[in-house]
């Protein structure tokens, strides 16, 4: 009855999106003031357990109370402008905060469905569904949605299984999104923990997550919120660049930094040089300066880690052969960490078209002349696959054979087999550039349902209704 609640509660809370379409608002938008009046209604709901920290006249109780829907409207817009102005979780979710409700109809419709619920008393499990599939919904709606910043759940579970944080575990992603990783992580270890001391360890200090985006970081907030992680005085997630300091050392990264050539900043590194862009930081536990952000994170995450640490890093394809300062890297990497594998992912898992990414997994050690790194295995999950969103997307089956092949239990006891094979560390540095991208299946022509010509045009076919809509929809926006 719980999933059938959820997904009740999904589709009646998402089915208001189209009432705001006519409005001229993007889904992401949509999300965003479901989240500020969520978090109202909740707060009202729970006034008499503890004390509110939202001024009389912004509550949800005020703002029902008032008649008339235009000083409604006006009293919602000096909420949010007042709220965000608050340090504590509070003002993470209100974090510069952007009415597009400007029909103060469409206002009362939406204080009235929210209104309908008693958010409160629903199970926890509930409520992160409901949340999980508003986000979900979002990154289908790949140009105008939250997709950039969804990893998809069967990937995230098998990184977790095959990592196995534990209890008394620091964990933390410098790239958060919407909370995927945090939420798995706390899903895994929430049935582990001993007692009453371990779970509220787990809730409130264990977990810790940044993301550079605002609003992006008010839905991982929020996420988190629903799923009974965090409190109003301890926020889990904060808001800012990742790169531009050394972070607290943590025991465990999972993450999966957002893909593209150029950062925002310039390194100043180890070499003493930097590159002009709009902001300098200094930056010398890195091992080299560049522009990429991806090989930037890398460094990020190494520099994270605790004598002991262990991470997983989604990586584009260029972070394992590009040269230059990229080669620097990796060869610091593979002589300071123990490298010892590789999940090479497929592609059509990821709302971005056309992504090739790996899962690189390492542990840090301490410093000695003699490399950290003995042996790499490299999974390949991605030659002759074939996956897509709609007609094949990937799923938990399509990753068990890396984890039975991971060995989590004993690593010594890994064997090769077509999907698994093992470099060793005089032929890996001996390769050109130090390159990680090894192949070695020949590609074949895939002729399942997800590859054929029929299928493609179809996919195609829907990619360009979704192009057509958002179109309309900023014709929308520009006339009004």
């Amino acid at each position: 009855m719980s999933a059938k609640r959820s997904s009740a509660i999904v589709q009646k809370v998402w089915n208001y999106a189209h009432v705001l379409k006519d409005d001229g608002l993007a889904f992401m938008d949509y999300t965003e003031q479901i989240t500020y009046l969520l978090f109202l209604k909740m707060a009202w709901e729970q006034r008499e357990a503890e004390a509110s920290a939202i001024p009389s006249r912004y509550t949800w109780g005020a703002l029902r109370r008032i008649t008339d829907n235009r000083k409604r409207l006006e009293r919602y817009h000096q909420a949010l402008r007042n709220l965000s102005e608050r340090k504590d979780l509070l003002g993470l979710i209100f974090t510069k905060p952007q009415s597009k409700i400007n029909d103060p109809a469409k206002l009362h419709l939406l204080i009235q469905m929210i209104d309908s619920e008693d958010w409160s008393n629903l199970d926890v499990d509930v409520k992160g569904e409901v949340y999980e599939g508003l986000l979900a919904k979002n990154a289908d709606d790949v140009r105008g949605g939250a997709g950039q910043y969804f990893t998809p759940r069967p990937v995230i579970r098998a990184l977790v299984e095959v990592m196995r944080p534990e209890t008394n575990m620091r964990i933390s992603d410098p790239a958060c999104g919407t909370g995927g990783f945090l939420l798995a992580v706390y899903e895994y270890l929430k049935s582990r923990t001993a007692n009453a001391e371990e779970a509220m360890y787990l809730r409130t200090r264990a977990l810790r997550g940044v993301d550079l985006v605002p609003n992006v970081a008010r839905l991982c907030a929020m996420n988190l919120f629903l799923h009974g992680i965090g409190d109003h005085k301890h926020p889990v997630v904060s808001i800012g660049d990742s790169l531009e300091s050394k972070a607290e050392p943590v025991d465990m990264v999972l993450t999966n930094p957002p893909f593209g050539k150029k950062s925002s900043f310039t390194i100043v590194g180890e070499n003493g040089k930097n590159q002009t862009d709009k902001i300098t930081y200094d930056r010398p536990d890195f091992w080299a300066t560049t522009s990429n952000k991806q090989l930037n994170f890398v460094q990020h995450v190494n520099s994270m880690l605790n004598e002991t640490g262990r991470a997983a890093v989604v990586v584009p394809d260029n972070v394992l052969f590009e040269g230059g300062a990229g080669e620097k890297i990796r060869r610091s990497l593979l002589q300071r960490c123990e490298v010892h594998t590789l999940l090479r992912l497929p592609t059509g898992i990821w709302y971005s078209p056309g992504v090739k990414a790996n899962v690189l997994f390492f542990d840090k050690r301490p410093v000695t002349k003699a490399p950290a790194t003995k042996d790499l295995w490299v999974y390949d999950l991605r030659s002759n696959r074939n996956f897509s969103l709609r007609q094949h997307p990937i799923g938990p089956d399509d990753l068990k054979d890396f984890v039975e092949c991971y060995r989590v239990d004993d690593p010594l006891r890994r064997k090769e087999t077509a999907h698994f094979r093992r470099f060793k560390y005089p032929e890996i540095i001996a390769r050109d550039r130090a390159n990680l991208d090894f192949q070695w299946q020949a590609e074949r022509m895939n002729t399942t349902e997800g590859g054929t010509p029929q299928a493609l045009m179809k996919e195609i076919l829907e990619d360009l209704e979704e192009a057509m809509k958002e179109f309309a929809a900023a014709e929308s926006e520009i006339r009004r």
